[in-house]
């Protein structure tokens, strides 16, 4: 390592270490809400990806099970560990675009074949995390480039929600009248963050209008289940690259840019090497590669001051480890809330978020190259096995290379 340049060498966090005393001072209810929320999202829409490319490939009860395990639990230890080592919110989930591709695989491919390419994954990821390649890779893409695709992906969430008005009304109006009531008085919103205001009033609106959908529970503890690899060319060609290229480039890309835009230095190259170890830990039981999420740590950084916000991300990693120990029971229980509930919730959590990408995106250098990855992200195609949003990079990258070029600074 130390041939290879300062440009290769892992961020080093910074010193000292915070202790149990100075992590509990820097809680706050902002920062506990918002790791709820992040948990909360990741449970609901996420999950049901999970269940659904599962369901798809054929996969038993007891092996979903232990693929919410690896993601809930143990990318959660993860979460817990970097937040507080390197004092800043990073939350570690699972590539949903990746998750996607596994269910039609599983079609034609073994589950232990499957396994063979998340290990792969996670060794491609470790090479370009210690080589230090990939930092030098994301330095290079344009700001505005990059938030263009953030606003793409989150632009749904915001749709989510006005459908949501006109659907459910009795559910999702009181939460966003909680929500704009708390924002709009300064006083009530420092006691009872507005997002933590508009989840309470949504659970009692659920419960007194009997929107609770019955709830089905498979066990209550988890069992995770130990997978064999198998080796196989087939599933290394077709899974390996779109798995990589979803991580690296989609979620984690999102991760590093609203983590920027919030004022925090990520440090891109040991988030790489900690997505490629994990990898290879959570595919034992089972789970889709690692990933530093960005919806997920867009909400951990919606309120509050940055220098707190790292107990943020702690709380959402001490939540998803419950989860994933008790993945049958609260799956159920999330799964059984109005679909209303889940999209007004993440989307008056995500206002804020899409507001920054807007503003980045088209208030700066690039404005042309920054419409066309919009425009390409919005579209979801996918060619290639491969989402939206990377071809919103690639498109938008190109266009601002052929005709903004004095705009390259």
């Amino acid at each position: 390592m130390t041939r290879m340049g300062s440009q290769s060498r892992l961020e080093r966090p910074p010193r000292p270490v915070p202790g149990p005393g100075r992590v509990l001072r820097d809680f706050g209810p902002h920062y506990i809400a918002n790791g709820l929320i992040g948990v909360v999202f990741a449970a609901t829409g996420p999950v049901a990806v999970i269940l659904a490319s599962g369901v798809q490939g054929g996969l038993s009860p007891r092996e979903l099970a232990s693929w919410l395990f690896g993601a809930f639990f143990l990318n959660g230890l993860l979460t817990v560990a970097a937040c507080w080592v390197y004092r800043q919110p990073l939350a570690f989930f699972w590539t949903i675009p990746g998750t996607v591709l596994i269910g039609p695989a599983l079609g034609h491919l073994s589950f232990g074949e499957v396994v063979g390419a998340y290990l792969a994954t996670g060794v491609v990821m470790l090479v370009l995390g210690l080589t230090g390649w990939v930092r030098r890779a994301m330095a290079a893409v344009p700001m505005p480039i990059v938030m263009a695709m953030v606003a793409g992906v989150f632009l749904s969430f915001g749709t989510g929600l006005v459908r949501s008005v006109s659907t459910d009304v009795g559910v999702a109006v009181p939460m966003v009248v909680v929500f704009l009531v708390l924002t709009a008085w300064p006083a009530a919103g420092r006691r009872v963050p507005p997002i933590l205001g508009a989840l309470v009033v949504g659970v009692v609106a659920v419960l007194v209008g009997g929107a609770l959908r019955p709830m089905v529970v498979d066990g209550l503890l988890a069992a995770p289940v130990l997978q064999a690899p198998e080796w196989s060319w087939r599933a290394m060609v077709e899974l390996v690259v779109p798995l990589a290229v979803t991580v690296l480039v989609v979620q984690n890309g999102q991760g590093v840019a609203v983590l920027r835009s919030a004022g925090h230095e990520v440090p891109v190259s040991m988030v790489t090497v900690a997505c490629g170890v994990w990898s290879l830990v959570t595919a034992g039981v089972g789970a889709v590669s690692t990933c530093l999420t960005g919806p997920t740590n867009a909400l951990l950084v919606a309120s509050g001051t940055r220098e707190r916000q790292y107990t943020a991300g702690i709380a959402c990693g001490l939540l998803a480890m419950a989860f994933g120990l008790f993945a049958p029971l609260f799956t159920g229980l999330l799964l059984a809330a109005p679909p209303a509930f889940v999209a007004t919730l993440g989307g008056l959590a995500m206002l804020r978020v899409l507001q920054t990408a807007f503003t980045t995106a088209f208030g700066g250098g690039r404005p042309f190259g920054a419409l066309v990855t919009f425009v390409v992200t919005v579209s979801g195609i996918t060619v290639l096995s491969i989402g939206a949003p990377f071809w919103g990079l690639v498109s938008g990258l190109a266009v601002s290379w052929l005709l903004e070029r004095h705009d390259t600074a």
